[in-house]
């Protein structure tokens, strides 16, 4: 303990010595052969311990960092199409990829169109991105290219082309028959939910039978689909609706999918066929109210089975 005193005291008698060699603009110093200090026999102890072990030890400046060694090498880049990287499978990865840019692209083309008042053009193209929101995920499944990048690239059209745009469509359907900040107030609630509601759905298990909340495809092509048949309610009565079908986003009541829907008996599809051709907008709102209560209805018969 007593030599490991003294070595620290003579570290520091070093590094003193340094500090005023600096001082006087000495580049090295040759200390030991001249001492500062009156003890001249501590100070040439020094001479029995290397130069390296005292700068091991030795205190530094606590600004100064350890340095860690750079990685100048390249990452690896990681395959965007998974598996055999043939020229065919490419091909079909390239169409799956051109449907999902192709829903970006009417996306920002029914905005450009609702800010010039053509509304009704613009719900349209919405309408043609969910066709394409739809063809997109079959493809990739027909053809065995589904891979990760493609669900990412699909979950930013889908906010690009449901998130943004079909609010914007509507709002511009909403002007001049309700007050400007109620419908962007709904609209902007509509934007928001769409965000939450399809990273809950990245994130969360998948289920085969039901979507938990309303997706973000059937909420925009039901609120594309009133504005081109311009159902006769007032413009309160719209933006409550709006509201609603914001929230059914983001709610957790189980609502079936597509594919569960087609399965049921070919007469009940007649009901709609006929209710069209006789009242096109009462069938069609029927449809959408009897859509958003079955949610909350299996969610009660779930609760009960349990």
């Amino acid at each position: 303990m007593r030599r490991g005193s003294t070595f620290a005291r003579q570290v520091l008698l070093v590094r003193v010595g340094r500090r005023d060699a600096d001082t006087h603009g000495v580049t090295d110093v040759a200390p030991l052969s001249e001492p500062r200090h009156s003890d001249f026999r501590r100070t040439r102890r020094l001479d029995h311990y290397d130069r390296s072990e005292i700068d091991a030890v030795a205190p530094v400046s606590p600004a100064l960092g350890p340095s860690a060694a750079v990685d100048d090498e390249p990452g690896m880049a990681i395959p965007l199409l998974p598996g055999e990287r043939t020229a065919a499978r490419r091909a079909k990865f390239a169409l799956v990829n051109g449907c999902t840019l192709a829903s970006i692209m009417l996306g920002m083309l029914a905005i450009f169109l609702a800010m010039q008042g053509d509304v009704r053009t613009a719900a349209f193209c919405l309408i043609a991105c969910v066709v394409f929101d739809g063809l997109d995920g079959a493809l990739a499944r027909k053809f065995g290219v589904a891979s990760p990048f493609g669900a990412q690239m699909d979950s930013l059209a889908d906010m690009c082309s449901f998130g943004l745009a079909a609010p914007v469509v509507v709002y511009a359907s909403l002007a001049g028959s309700v007050p400007p900040a109620a419908a962007a107030v709904a609209c902007a609630l509509v934007a928001a939910c769409a965000a939450v509601r399809l990273a809950r759905f990245n994130v969360s298990p998948k289920d085969g039978r039901f979507f938990c909340g309303v997706p973000t495809t059937m909420a925009a092509a039901v609120l594309a689909l009133a504005v081109v048949i311009g159902l006769p309610v007032p413009g309160l009565v719209q933006i409550a609706g709006v509201g609603l079908l914001a929230f059914a986003m983001v709610s957790s009541f189980p609502y079936a999918k597509l594919a569960r829907l087609i399965k049921l008996p070919p007469w009940l599809w007649l009901v709609p066929v006929v209710g069209a051709l006789v009242d096109i907008r009462l069938t069609f709102g029927l449809i959408v109210v009897g859509y958003l209560v079955s949610g909350p209805l299996l969610w009660l018969r779930q609760r009960a089975v349990a």
